[in-house]
């Protein structure tokens, strides 16, 4: 618990896979596979990872020059990377942005997550790959966040951080009073008090219950008395009709 943390410091897939990072065992086969990847950073990506921001849930029409245009606010730009397609040359819809000085990096950290450009709503985060120590990339089971319908949702990030897991030790073991001796001794005692309350409580009960049946019996005569006063007022209306 002391270690505990929203944001993860360090890449762990059977972490990231648990909504509170205390799982032990993995629940998808993506986090196997990312347990079991031995993924090296790419080497032949430059520049500052300090300085660069990951851009994503990008519009596949989105160019560089928009990029360029909006990112340009928080601070002087020095790379521009839109990640395409090998083959066709279309957008993957996530790109990478490298500032030229920190105080632009956080303030379009701060400012631009969630930011609409082409009609899509974008997340923007610092660079993992190199910065964070065991990052697996989300194609090989790591990654954070995802999607609820995929089956592979990843925590300890940003968009999707970790949850304050729950102490259930110390809670079972105050809820059946196993925490303390004088937690202990103050439920014994408790026990006791409510067995001589019920006892007193079945001793006046079996003396109240005569009195109950008299006035119940009571209660039957005069309804029956009611009664037969009502029928003879009946039959002395109907002589009187007559």
């Amino acid at each position: 618990m002391n270690d505990w943390a929203p944001i993860a410091k360090e890449y762990d897939p059977l972490k990231a896979g648990s909504i509170d990072g205390t799982d032990e065992e993995p629940h998808d086969r993506a986090i196997w596979r990312a347990m079991l990847a031995r993924y090296v950073p790419n080497k032949g990506v430059t520049g500052d990872p300090h300085l660069t921001l990951f851009v994503a849930r990008l519009n596949l029409l989105t160019t560089e020059e928009k990029l360029k245009e909006v990112f340009s606010r928080y601070g002087d730009i020095r790379r521009i990377r839109l990640v395409r397609d090998l083959v066709t040359g279309f957008s993957k819809g996530y790109a990478f942005i490298e500032y030229k000085e920190e105080r632009a990096l956080l303030k379009a950290h701060r400012d631009a997550n969630r930011l609409v450009i082409d009609q899509h709503e974008i997340f923007v985060d610092f660079e993992l790959e190199r910065t964070l120590k065991g990052w697996i990339p989300r194609r090989l089971g790591g990654g954070f966040g995802g999607k609820k319908e995929s089956g592979q949702l990843r925590f300890g990030g940003r968009d999707r951080p970790f949850r304050k897991p729950i102490n259930l030790p110390n809670m079972k073991n105050d809820f059946y009073g196993e925490g303390s001796a004088e937690k202990r001794n103050w439920s014994r005692e408790g026990t006791r008090d409510w067995r001589t309350r019920d006892r007193d409580h079945e001793r006046s009960r079996d003396k109240r219950w005569p009195e109950r049946e008299r006035s119940w019996a009571w209660g039957e005569s005069e309804r029956e008395r009611d009664s037969k006063e009502e029928r003879s007022r009946g039959r002395e209306r109907k002589d009187r009709d007559r």
